[in-house]
């Protein structure tokens, strides 16, 4: 098929990337000049394992290609992808700017048939929207159907996730164009749920806000283990093992971030209060999120009486392993209270030093783990990364100053780190329960 990918972002380039690694002939596009020129030149405006190969592969066979040009590319095109931005407001609200402009594009273009696809997250009610733009804007007297098609990627296995998903969600008006889209996906073999269109927005909404729950969950019975003398990784472990519940999304730590979480969140909360409904629930999931950085770095301030004159090392800055993303990462703000309360910050990431420097230009940046550590009177474990569980401790905690690791994500053994002589702490963690064992 001819697929057009309207947006060149994380769930932009995988899809495209994806579909024409299956067959079709895709064309990518976005009105970011410099993106595509990047693209054009083989470099990559995201890290997503995996995926500059995909693409290079992709564009040498001559199934992939990037442009600017939004009309040619929809013109061209028999299944339009729209993959754009939808940022949340100041209220929380789905700012849907980007996926009107595409809209009004695609409706300037529409030649012939065409099935346009919502792959953005975007609110129950958007899929009427899109029409309604459609339909005022095009210039022919030409028929399309809109389709919602909810991404669930996760940066950093997401073409793992594209082509080995739990299920594909296609929202059609009617059965006949879910088969197109159903056509599009069948040689991946894996479920397909199709329903209306408002429904699988719901979908994507839903399963986000769920996850979202489950994170705050953990991370509030991790604050009353702390207190009680329990050990939240057991308690992890013995919910888990419930095929009701499940262990995904019930590790403890700094609370979520990234680009989704926090946005769907707020979104949802907004569409409920646009249906006339209180989502209490939810709202308590985000400020359980919010206070939960904040907690952790008062009990550092705590443990060094302050952080005036203290050198903190940070270890991970990109909000999740395996990606760049600073979006909503928890090290903005870990490295931010250490320097509003007069401490110095010594960080590393495997990936997202540039990314960090944008923002925090004048902290130090080391080569590695080690060099971050240097000095330091405490270390923050922020990022999971695979390379942070396989550090020699023993050289750690001799270019350290100090021997206190505030550990975020909870990837060591505190009674290991007890005996190699570390202050530990990690999230939900108590002391007394080490010492029990």
């Amino acid at each position: 098929m001819n697929i057009c990918v309207i947006g060149t972002g994380y769930v932009g380039l995988v899809t495209g990337s994806v579909f024409a690694d299956l067959g079709n002939e895709v064309i990518c596009v976005d009105n970011n000049v410099e993106k595509i020129a990047m693209l054009n030149r083989g470099d990559m405006p995201i890290y997503e394992p995996g995926l500059e190969e995909m693409i290079a592969r992709n564009v040498e066979d001559q199934r992939l290609s990037f442009t600017t040009d939004t009309e040619e590319a929809v013109s061209h095109s028999d299944i339009v992808f729209i993959c754009v931005g939808t940022p949340p407001k100041e209220n929380g609200e789905s700012d849907l700017t980007y996926v009107e402009q595409a809209a009004k594009t695609i409706a300037r273009a529409l030649n012939r048939y065409k099935v346009v696809v919502n792959k953005s997250t975007v609110p129950v009610g958007t899929g009427e929207l899109v029409r309604d733009i459609i339909l005022t804007n095009r210039r022919r007297d030409v028929d399309f159907d809109v389709v919602s098609n909810p991404e669930f990627l996760r940066e950093g296995s997401a073409i793992n996730d594209t082509l080995y998903p739990d299920r594909i969600v296609i929202g059609a008006p009617n059965q006949a164009v879910a088969m197109k889209i159903l056509e599009l996906y069948a040689p991946l073999e894996h479920p397909m749920l199709i329903t209306d269109v408002a429904s699988a927005e719901m979908i994507k909404y839903a399963s986000n806000a769920f996850l979202a729950t489950k994170i705050s969950f953990i991370n509030s019975i991790a604050n009353i283990c702390e207190q009680a003398g329990a050990d939240v990784i057991q308690v992890m472990k013995g919910m888990g093992y419930d095929h009701r519940i499940g262990a995904a999304f019930l590790q403890a730590g700094l609370g979520y971030g990234g680009s989704c979480f926090p946005k769907d969140s707020l979104a949802l909360i907004h569409t409920a209060e646009r249906f006339g409904y209180d989502f209490q629930l939810l709202k308590q999931v985000v400020a359980v999120n919010e206070q939960q950085t904040m907690l952790f770095m008062n009990r550092l301030k705590e443990k060094l009486n302050g952080f005036q004159d203290k050198v903190i090392g940070v270890l991970g800055l990109a909000f999740k392993p395996n990606t760049d993303d600073m979006r909503e990462a928890k090290s903005l703000d870990v490295i931010r209270i250490v320097i509003q309360g007069g401490g110095t910050v010594k960080a590393y990431d495997p990936i997202a030093i540039e990314n960090t420097r944008h923002q925090f230009p004048d902290i130090f940046y080391g080569r590695n783990a080690y060099e971050a550590a240097e000095g330091t009177d405490a270390l923050i474990i922020v990022t999971e990364w695979n390379e942070f569980k396989q550090l020699n401790l023993e050289r750690l905690k001799k270019v350290m100053r100090g021997n206190v690791i505030f550990d975020g994500r909870n990837i060591y053994d505190p009674i290991r780190l007890q005996r190699l002589g570390f202050d530990y702490t990690g999230i939900g963690r108590s002391p007394h329960a080490f010492n029990s064992k």
